[in-house]
């Protein structure tokens, strides 16, 4: 017995212009890196744990500066929803900047790198089943296009494989902290999203 589905918004938007397809593959770009940090060791490790770094920055910023303020003000009981997922994502940059001063090879790198997965994961997981799936489901396609016009900007930040010529952990590292890449990362999404306002 065939299943019937219901179309729904973004249906006739191509995987790249549907803001909601371009996070759930950025989610599945996380989870592989998450598998490559904790299956490299020494330099590997180092340069996989920089890439997943620049990625979670980059993806969380875009999702506060896009998704979240769209979510608080289009979706019934957006405000709880907004605030928890920032909430789960505070929690996971504060581990996050934990790891960054750390060494990869501290003992206590792994445990709480493996810790930090499981908190990225189950709020991924929360964000695609309590935002994702309404702003699918009641966004019209311009507006998905438009949100993910910003994605795509922060996006091109944080390739998940480093630029050529920029393959080792120190050049990854000399690209600039954290918190200076998520400042050009919000200047990058509302660039883009001002083009379409």
């Amino acid at each position: 017995m065939s299943e019937t589905r219901t179309p729904h918004a973004g249906d006739d938007l191509a995987p790249d212009d549907d803001v909601v397809s371009l996070l759930v593959r950025q989610h599945g770009d996380i989870r592989n890196l998450f598998d490559e940090v904790e299956a490299a060791k020494g330099d590997e490790r180092q340069e996989a744990f920089r890439r997943l770094v620049r990625l979670l920055a980059v993806h969380e910023t875009a999702e506060e500066e896009v998704v979240h303020p769209y979510a608080r003000t289009n979706m019934p009981g957006g405000e709880k929803v907004v605030e928890d997922r920032l909430a789960e994502e505070h929690e996971a940059k504060e581990v996050l900047a934990t790891l960054d001063d750390m060494d990869i090879s501290d003992p206590t790198f792994m445990p709480q790198f493996l810790a930090l997965r499981t908190k990225v994961q189950l709020h991924a997981r929360a964000e695609e089943r309590y935002e994702f799936t309404h702003i699918r489901r009641h966004t019209d396609p311009a507006r998905l296009a438009t949100m993910a016009k910003g994605i795509k900007a922060a996006e091109a930040m944080a390739p998940t494989r480093p630029h050529p010529g920029v393959e080792s952990a120190t050049a990854n590292v000399a690209l600039g902290p954290v918190a200076a890449l998520m400042d050009r990362t919000k200047d990058a999404v509302r660039k883009a999203m001002g083009q379409d306002s």
